[in-house]
């Protein structure tokens, strides 16, 4: 698939008017909101073919895009992602909230899969996603710019967008935000996630706990007690900083440790839609939900699956009214490194709204089930 001309960014370096903030309103009309793509260049392309726009956003029945966040990483080809939707959003084709990997490359955080990024992960990010096309120096200033206007969350009456949680008293706190300022705002709040664990002298106590404990978390052969200092330490990170929350969802301390992302960790996430129970509907990424049960990965010390005993087709939470339209397309990096077909397993999506039906890069289109079904959640 041929990567799009290169897009000019929009230097937006002036902050949007003070009426604006980092919750902004989705526009009216037929939407259809595209799950995380990961650098997933050909997924997408087809994607949009499937739900009948052109490269430049157009629909023939004036429907509008919406991505919830999470274009880059991992994929073979991040940049051109970037370059296709930042066209997009710079025409006003479509709208798009920041997922906590667009946060990264703001922040300057050079993680796992950013390679095509960052000069200082290509030697380790070889091994596991090579090949991967990198963004040329001279675009990335001009890129950066354009995700940091982005909001974090869009919504109106019947509908809100965001990337991992939508929790009331985060969204509070960043609706005092202007638009523009989600490096600065998110950079202040970690500040204060430091000043907090510094207050609480968490750094002292974890290397008293690294005395008792004498293996690296980071080895997974040696499974180790619960560390208090240290599940306190996640949780600080995890939910003082609003945006963190609502890019990175909800965590809660965790007493049996479990091996996730290259380490121990002492704190899991948190289904938080079985808390949600507001009227309008929420549209989310980030989870990597599959299309087959045997599939759905785990979280947790108990590997329990976020979404229950939900099929992967049915809207879940207190009052069935959240749904999340990632349905994997980044771990299609495991299946080509496994040699296995990518698109049996790791689907890019989108949901067409109102109509609630998801459509998906390989063609197939499905109804969604059990909208506005309460359910009884048991302990």
């Amino acid at each position: 698939m041929a990567s799009p001309l290169p897009v000019a960014f929009p230097n937006r370096a002036s902050p949007q008017p003070f009426t604006m903030s980092l919750v902004q309103p989705l526009p009216p009309g037929a939407l259809d909101i595209v799950g995380d793509i990961h650098g997933e260049y050909s997924a997408l392309v087809q994607l949009l073919a499937n739900l009948g726009y052109d490269l430049q956003g157009n629909h023939p029945d004036g429907r509008r895009l919406v991505f919830v966040g999470d274009f880059c990483d991992r994929g073979p080809d991040s940049p051109s992602v970037l370059a296709l939707v930042g066209g997009m959003l710079a025409s006003g084709k479509a709208h798009a909230v920041l997922g906590n990997h667009e946060i990264n490359l703001l922040r300057e955080d050079a993680k796992d899969g950013s390679g095509w990024f960052f000069d200082s992960r290509v030697d380790a990010d070889q091994p596991k996603y090579a090949p991967f096309a990198r963004m040329p120096a001279a675009e990335a200033p001009a890129m950066l710019r354009l995700l940091n206007q982005l909001p974090i969350a869009l919504e109106r009456e019947d509908l809100r967008i965001v990337h991992a949680a939508w929790r009331p008293e985060q969204i509070a706190m960043i609706r005092k935000l202007p638009s523009g300022s989600a490096r600065a705002s998110y950079d202040h709040f970690e500040k204060l996630a430091d000043a907090q664990s510094t207050a609480q002298r968490v750094a002292e106590r974890m290397r008293q706990e690294e005395l008792s404990w004498p293996h690296s978390l980071e080895d997974y052969r040696y499974e180790p007690p619960f560390l208090p200092a240290h599940s306190e330490n996640e949780l600080n990170k995890a939910m003082v900083n609003p945006l963190k929350v609502l890019t990175a969802g909800v965590e809660r301390e965790c007493r049996n440790p479990f091996y996730a992302g290259g380490k121990w960790r002492f704190v899991e996430r948190v289904a938080w839609w079985n808390e949600y129970n507001e009227t309008p509907a929420v549209i989310v990424g980030h989870y990597w939900r599959r299309m087959r049960a045997a599939d759905a990965p785990a979280h947790g010390a108990q590997f329990e699956n976020l979404f229950g005993g939900t099929s992967p087709l049915s809207w879940h939470g207190l009052r069935s009214n959240v749904f999340c339209v990632d349905y994997s397309v980044g771990a299609r990096w495991l299946d080509r490194l496994r040699g296995d077909d990518p698109i049996q397993r790791s689907k890019l999506a989108a949901m067409r709204w109102p109509e609630r039906v998801l459509v998906f890069d390989d063609g197939m289109q499905a109804a969604t089930e059990n909208f506005g079904v309460e359910v009884v959640l048991r302990d």
